[in-house]
């Protein structure tokens, strides 16, 4: 599969929805995660990500606004004791976290959930985790050709990550009434960046302005594991 330039990709997609990009950085020093959020309604763009103890939150910047916070407050991220790292885009983030503690995998967990209850859109629930020693898997859960009789789970895993290459997922094909879920398998993408500033300031110039609402990126030393991390927030 060829290498795809993620910055185009991004400003050529008015709404991808939201994306999680996991890969090695080019030099091969560091496991590379970028995590994006988007929104169409004033409810979705009145978001910001916060950084936590273990993560990232997403919270309300204008809380007398917030009209429904079921399906957009949650932990995008959490980092566990075992130096797993988690990142979805929903709840979902808290029952991988549980079910790896109880000594089960992120697909026995996931394979207790399915795609969000937001007919019509049934917006795919995406997941990745990326493991100490820098590979990482990747999961969408989406409806059927958008009936909600069907939950299509697939899991894609990469133990052995290349130098300079990213997979790429999100939740939404393209823009339309109702959203379109992604289809195929992860976009493989290059990731020449050699900061997580200089990579999150790329991705954040390409998503659409409109539509985009926050950015995480962090690079984790593969033999510190130290991580450099950057959140950028439209609402500053």
């Amino acid at each position: 599969m060829k290498r795809i330039d993620l910055n185009e990709y991004l400003s050529q997609r008015p709404y991808p929805g939201r994306g999680i990009v996991l890969g090695r950085s080019e030099d091969s020093k560091y496991a590379v995660i970028a995590y994006f959020i988007m929104g169409r309604s004033e409810n979705s763009r009145n978001r910001v990500f916060e950084e936590t103890e273990d993560g990232i939150r997403t919270r309300a910047f204008d809380e007398s606004k917030m009209t429904d916070p079921s399906l957009i407050i949650y932990h995008p991220v959490r980092v566990m004791d075992n130096g797993i790292t988690i990142v979805t885009n929903g709840d979902q983030t808290d029952t991988i976290r549980d079910n790896i503690l109880a000594g089960h995998c992120y697909r026995h967990a996931l394979n207790t959930r399915e795609f969000e209850p937001d007919g019509p859109n049934y917006t795919p629930r995406i997941s990745g985790i990326v493991k100490p020693n820098g590979s990482y898997d990747l999961s969408i859960l989406k409806s059927m050709d958008g009936d909600p009789a069907c939950c299509c789970r697939y899991f894609y895993e990469y133990d052995k990550p290349l130098a300079g290459v990213g997979h790429f997922i999100h939740t939404y094909q393209e823009d339309g009434t109702p959203l379109p879920s992604f289809e195929g398998e992860p976009r493989r993408v290059a990731v020449a960046a050699p900061s997580a500033r200089a990579w999150a300031d790329e991705i954040w110039a390409n998503l659409n302005e409109e539509n985009k609402v926050s950015l995480f990126v962090r690079y984790i030393d593969m033999e510190t594991g130290k991580a450099d991390t950057v959140i950028v927030n439209k609402h500053a």
